[in-house]
């Protein structure tokens, strides 16, 4: 645990931005990200799309090798040549081809923290932990504002760029799944879609992470409950308040409602 805290220290410093470098050297304009900030549900969006893409059944280390972090060489390969890999990183001009995952930050963040917690990394409640994570002072990737406006500007400047909501995937997964199979020029069938979602819901993904845990499994789960809207219970008003006054532009513009904008309207 103590080498894993090291880590994430060392990540948050100036000493990554050589390691960034060098993982991204090797990238061909055939290449597709699989982008999201941490905890947006990119794991989930992985396991459906190898298994609809390749057939063969998701697990742990079959996504990893085959769909896995930008870097790491892969075999898979999409009809072009292309392969695909994943990345919680910012925009970066490397990334010419895209999917990008985006969720509600008032989720991520809750996430995150259970996240986090559950290795050891922090040790802050939530009254403490929601003002740090918006400044971007508890992640390698920056803040979730920065971090979405660098994808949402560039996905306005060109085509290469798909964006989806976590939100849509939950309430639509086979048609997202196929929004996402078209724009990687990838001919699926819909069984194929429906297959790869019944093999991948959250039980049988929790099944997988039993089978071969992950490194948050010792204290938590890697897997949760991938819900939309939980934060409603979760945090307070005043929490509430804090993140929309910091994030509510970025979270606007992608449609997700605004909590001070309900109670203004409620109270007409």
């Amino acid at each position: 645990m103590e080498l894993q805290n090291t880590k994430f220290a060392l990540s948050r410093t100036k000493l990554r931005v050589p390691i960034v470098w060098a993982r991204h050297r090797g990238i061909t304009p055939q290449d597709v990200f699989i982008a999201s900030y941490p905890r947006s549900g990119s794991t989930w969006l992985r396991f459906v799309l190898l298994e609809t893409l390749s057939g063969e059944p998701s697990t742990f280390p079959s996504v990893n090798r085959l769909i896995p972090r930008v870097g790491i060489e892969t075999p898979f390969r999409l009809a072009d040549g292309g392969s695909i890999h994943a990345t919680h990183e910012a925009y970066r001009s490397e990334y010419r081809r895209a999917v990008y995952l985006v969720r509600d930050v008032r989720d991520v963040m809750l996430s995150e923290h259970a996240f986090q917690t559950g290795l050891g990394l922090v040790d802050l409640d939530l009254e403490r932990y929601v003002p740090q994570f918006l400044e971007g002072r508890l992640s390698r990737y920056g803040s979730w504002q920065k971090h979405v406006e660098s994808w949402i500007r560039q996905s306005q400047a060109t085509q290469g760029i798909l964006v989806v909501k976590f939100e849509e995937m939950r309430r639509n997964t086979e048609e997202t799944i196929r929004r996402i199979a078209d724009f990687l020029g990838a001919p699926v069938s819909g069984e194929a879609i429906r297959s790869a979602i019944r093999n991948n819901s959250t039980e049988r993904m929790r099944a997988k992470e039993l089978e071969t845990p992950q490194r948050v499994s010792k204290r938590g789960r890697f897997v949760r409950a991938g819900a939309a809207g939980g934060w409603r219970e979760a945090l307070t008003l005043e929490q509430v308040r804090t993140i929309e006054s910091r994030a509510g532009k970025e979270l606007a513009r992608l449609g997700y409602p605004l909590q001070e904008q309900q109670l203004s309207a409620q109270s007409r």
